[in-house]
């Protein structure tokens, strides 16, 4: 049989397996399906470094110390945020007003996984879908495929032990595009969770499937003239140096004003950036993109040395922490202005904070509508302007933007997979949580009887809630319409 068909039917008997597991599943009370998410936490925090030394061999991005830690922040930290949400069964009940909520899996969800944070992402998305009650079939990345497909036997291994049922967490082992678009489409698949390039996650949206994908992360990141620059410096470089700039919240770009340039970039050159000429400029901006305009992979996740090779920048001293380009664009023709999953960042220098909160705006609007935008300042007021204006879903205040963004180091919730909300072509503006992942089934009551509510002489109902002369009136003339 043909590799694509091969793939395909695979698919369908992962798929198969994983409806038989639904069942089991929804007949989970919280506490087991708690048990179960507690054995994922647990077997992926234990195999945190080997998981990040697979990933890295293999795909040849990031670093194995960071992406140690964000294998333990995906199994410990997220696993922190949820072991107390209630998922399953009864999630609330409303006696005044006669109404219980009820919640219930949505079904085998379909888990796209990327090459950048591979190992992470398989844990985070296991744990959210166990704890919602979900299995998972998981889509790997072709370029991954090995580190991915042993995470999943990890984390399924420790999921079977704790009682979950075979086909829970599964992978296909023979990724192919056929694959993921069948796999998408099937009609056992109740939900894509899309992380990954912009052409996957807009198939899954275009499949047919109810969908949660991301879009590109280019968060801008401006530095405001209340900002202790040194320690806005310090933020951003340890942000976008984290695991070689491959998580999609790190900053992509820093903006300042006229005034700020000179402190500014003294800062970035004594904290290791490394500023380009004109000529490195033109040298490396070369390499940015493909000319299909999509992002080189040749760029993401490698070091300041093999970039700097890569584009043949003989000066770039082997101290480089980052490479700083200089933009004065957005849009075709500015490479920099991109999201570059990398150790690079643009470099925008406006004459006032007008021209910086335009230019922002413009660099989101160009890629990364509804992502993250990261702003240093100790005026509230000025953090309250730019939040309101920027199309982002996640602002960050004085923070690693990575990490913010993430929940590691705010008290966002802690997800690898960050919605950009409709103006960014997402379902959801979410960090992504097992509760994005049920429905709830309401149940309510009808009204009590016509005269015991007259005689009630309730007084009114607070703002917003339909008061009972209101109610009176419409019963009365449902009952008349029945009668």
């Amino acid at each position: 049989m043909d590799k694509d068909l091969r793939s395909i039917q695979e698919v369908r008997d992962l798929l198969e397996r994983a409806w038989t597991a639904q069942r089991a599943l929804a007949a989970m009370d919280q506490e087991d399906l708690d048990r179960v998410t507690a054995a994922i936490s647990k077997a992926g925090a234990e195999q945190a470094r080997r998981l990040a030394q697979m990933a890295v061999e293999e795909t040849g991005y990031g670093r194995v110390e960071d992406k140690t830690l964000k294998n333990r922040f995906a199994a410990l930290t997220l696993y922190d945020a949820i072991k107390e949400e209630k998922t399953h069964g009864i999630l609330a009940q409303d006696q005044e007003r006669r109404t219980i909520d009820i919640g219930v899996p949505v079904g085998p969800v379909a888990g796209l996984v990327p090459s950048t944070n591979p190992t992470s992402t398989v844990i985070y998305k296991a744990m959210i879908c166990m704890k919602a009650g979900n299995p998972i079939v998981f889509s790997p990345h072709p370029s991954a495929v090995g580190c991915i497909a042993e995470t999943v036997r990890v984390v399924d291994r420790a999921a079977r032990q704790a009682g979950a049922p075979e086909g829970a967490v599964s992978c296909i082992a023979t990724p192919t595009l056929e694959a993921t678009q069948a796999l998408m489409k099937h009609r056992r698949t109740r939900l894509i969770l899309a992380t990954g390039g912009a052409a996957m996650v807009k198939a899954a949206y275009s499949s047919g499937t109810p969908a949660i994908g991301v879009g590109a992360g280019n968060g801008p990141a401006y530095i405001h003239p209340t900002a202790d620059v040194r320690q806005a410096v310090k933020r951003i470089l340890d942000s976008k140096t984290f695991d070689n700039g491959t998580i999609c919240a790190s900053e992509q770009s820093i903006v300042t004003t006229r005034a700020m340039e000179k402190a500014v970039t003294a800062e970035l050159e004594r904290q290791g950036a490394y500023v380009l000429s004109g000529e490195e400029h033109k040298k490396l901006s070369k390499f940015i993109l493909r000319p299909n305009g999509t992002m080189n992979p040749a760029i993401v996740g490698k070091s300041v040395e093999t970039v700097a090779a890569l584009a043949g920048l003989g000066g770039v001293p082997a101290s480089a922490r980052v490479l700083v380009a200089r933009e004065t664009g957005v849009g075709p023709g500015y490479p920099y202005s991109s999201e570059k999953l990398g150790l690079i960042l643009a470099y925008y220098v406006e004459e006032d904070e007008e021209a910086v909160l335009r230019r922002c705006v413009e660099i989101l609007d160009w890629e990364g509508a509804g992502h993250t935008f990261s702003i240093h300042a100790e005026d509230e007021a000025v953090v309250k302007r730019f939040a309101q204006a920027v199309p982002a879903s996640r602002v960050l205040v004085n923070t690693p933007s990575s990490l913010g963004g993430i929940g590691a180091t705010t008290c966002l919730f802690p997800a690898l997979t960050l919605g950009c909300g409709a103006v960014g072509g997402s379902s959801s503006s979410n960090n992504i949580g097992p509760l994005d992942l049920i429905n709830i089934k309401r149940v309510a009551w009808g009204v009590k009887e016509l005269e015991e509510l007259r005689d009630s002489g309730a007084p009114e109902r607070s703002a917003g809630r339909v008061d009972d002369a209101l109610l009176r009136s419409l019963v009365e003339q449902i009952v008349r319409r029945l009668t």
